[in-house]
């Protein structure tokens, strides 16, 4: 039997993966981080847990498990990983040393790279995804052409973010940047746009320009429309194809219920 194995991080993504591929007969093995991972992906296979920064025993276990095919999946934020440091075992610490700089795109491939001169292979997780995948047009509710207008505005804008491994999300409002994401994330990002800019901001979430599929796809979920709410913001438009919604039926019925548009953009 194919065996997958699955490092984890927080959220339901590494939990649908699991899912999906037990149901395709894939034996999967779970590398979870303590107080990140969700437990609930227990119940989809043998699971371990590893505290935050222990890269030489997730190489061990890996190694040990006979594990050739992995993903990474799940939110580690950023800021946890930098500010983090005196976590890290001398493996990791190392690791981190030797990188040119500390952005997410670089850390997420030099990682990857190390686990590959290591023996493992990085596989693309889309195919069991795929029904994740936001298609493009309206997914809830309806939005004024004013702030389509400035959903068009924006996503240009975030997509040279999200090159420059900035961030993936920007917020804006009468087609002025009010809030970029940095290091905080997408939500604090949602609220500090609503603090500056008030009411009806509408939020910009896009992928890379050649976003590799096999690390950090944007996502937007439940927890997304709470921050919006919070920040009354008005639209989320986001990259179709190339960004993941979780729970698709709660988040649908969430936003209705919030009065939150939601659209999908092919860029």
């Amino acid at each position: 039997m194919r065996q997958v194995g699955i490092i984890s991080g927080s959220g339901e993504l590494p939990v649908e993966f699991a899912r999906s591929a037990s149901e395709k007969g894939i034996e999967v093995k779970i590398f979870a981080i303590k107080k990140i991972t969700d437990k609930k992906i227990e119940q989809y296979g043998k699971t371990y847990w590893l505290n935050f920064g222990e890269a030489q025993k997730l190489i061990d276990l890996l190694k040990e498990e006979n594990i050739k095919d992995l993903v990474m999946l799940g939110k580690i934020e950023h800021y946890s990983l930098i500010f983090s440091l005196h976590k890290l075992d001398k493996r990791a610490r190392e690791f981190l040393s030797k990188l040119r700089d500390k952005r997410a795109k670089t850390i997420l491939e030099a990682v990857m790279s190390e686990l590959k001169e290591e023996g493992f292979n990085f596989i693309d997780p889309t195919p069991y995804l795929k029904n994740l995948l936001i298609e493009e047009g309206v997914i809830a509710g309806t939005a004024e052409d004013r702030l389509i207008d400035d959903a068009v505005f924006g996503l240009k804008i975030a997509k040279e973010i999200a090159d420059l491994d900035i961030g993936q999300t920007v917020v804006v409002k009468n087609r002025i940047v009010v809030a970029v994401e940095g290091i905080e994330g997408t939500d604090r990002c949602i609220i500090r746009g609503g603090e500056l800019g008030g009411e009806e901001t509408v939020v910009c979430k896009v992928a890379r320009k050649n976003q590799d599929m096999r690390y950090d796809v944007p996502v937007i979920g439940t927890k997304t429309l709470k921050s919006m709410k919070k920040a009354k913001a008005r639209l989320l438009a986001v990259e179709a194809g190339k960004t993941y919604l979780l729970e698709r039926e709660k988040f649908k019925k969430l936003a209705e219920k919030y009065g939150i548009a939601v659209i999908g953009f092919k860029l």
